[in-house]
């Protein structure tokens, strides 16, 4: 086995893409997604796998639709012994799945079966799970259904948000990755059928979900916020401002006032009644502002005590 074909778009598929350019496997063609208008100025930007690709010397293609005639011709073409996908972004359809030698393989941001779908990191801290992982799939046309080939766990901390379980998932995936290609190679595998009945849905995120609710337990509230870091980010409703709160810490409730009160304001924070203790706001942002902590957001302006926030 040496032709791969890896098809990747964010920054989560780079450290794949990496690894396994240095590994003793070829990659024979980069598929990602179209270049898009991001930033203030729109500026069209290639996807992070488009530029580290370029960078490395890869070829690239950027079908509308990878399931398409020409997709399928080219891939054909190419003839690779395996498919890594890695938040493609595109649904793979049967042509493409059963055109690989060995299948298309999957690195899934989860310990499937739990957390299938497009947002399984965020939905892992949300819940309060201690432990998350990367499994590598072997895939089929099911959502995130597919035989495990390999998987590990790593345990979520206090400390962790969505962003530094994606660095910590996007390293140990592509070196499972490549571990998984030479127990293939090696007739090593054995896969794991998944367990339908265990399965859990990740969906998509909005911004709508980050809206802090104070009749929520304190736990609930902090695994929200760490959940939607950095984006969409928990938010608050301040004067009809929307806020959003990019770090807190619980306490135990200040006051016995109504849940949502501002009962605290300080340079450590500002401290807000819940259903079973207190958040202490620690880092926030304004519309159009940048992600201030509190002791430089106090600096210069001013959080109205005793007001109840949406």
């Amino acid at each position: 086995m040496v032709k791969i074909v890896f098809m990747g778009t964010p920054e989560f598929a780079v450290p794949a893409l990496e690894f396994l350019n240095n590994s003793e496997f070829n990659i024979s063609l980069v598929i990602t997604q179209k270049d898009k208008r991001r930033g203030r100025g729109k500026k069209l930007l290639p996807t992070p796998v488009k530029e580290k690709a370029l960078e490395l010397g890869l070829d690239v293609y950027q079908p509308e639709n990878v399931n398409s005639e020409e997709s399928l011709k080219l891939l054909k073409e190419v003839q690779p012994d395996c498919i890594i996908v890695v938040a493609y972004g595109q649904i793979l359809r049967k042509g493409v799945l059963e055109l690989p030698l060995h299948g298309c393989i999957n690195i899934h941001a989860s310990l499937l079966p739990k957390y299938r779908g497009p947002a399984p990191i965020n939905w892992a801290l949300i819940n309060g799970e201690k432990e998350t992982g990367i499994t590598i799939m072997k895939m089929d046309e099911g959502l995130d259904t597919g035989d495990i080939l390999k998987y590990e766990s790593i345990p979520i901390e206090e400390e962790d948000d969505s962003k530094s379980i994606h660095d910590k998932l996007s390293l140990l995936g592509a070196r499972l990755v490549v571990e998984t290609l030479n127990d293939i190679k090696n007739n090593n595998i054995k896969p794991i059928p998944q367990d339908d009945n265990l399965s859990t849905y990740a969906p998509m995120l909005s911004k709508e979900i980050g809206k802090i609710d104070w009749n929520n337990k304190g736990e609930n509230i902090i695994n929200l916020i760490r959940g939607l870091k950095p984006w969409p980010s928990a938010y608050i409703i301040y004067k009809g401002d929307r806020v959003k709160i990019h770090k807190a810490r619980r306490v135990e409730k200040f006051l016995e006032s109504e849940n949502g009160k501002v009962v605290k304001v300080q340079e450590d924070g500002i401290y807000v009644n819940c259903s079973d203790s207190c958040i202490v706001i620690e880092e926030l942002q304004f519309p159009n502002k940048k992600n201030l902590k509190v002791r430089e957001f106090l600096k210069g302006n001013q959080f109205d005590l005793n007001i109840r926030l949406e």
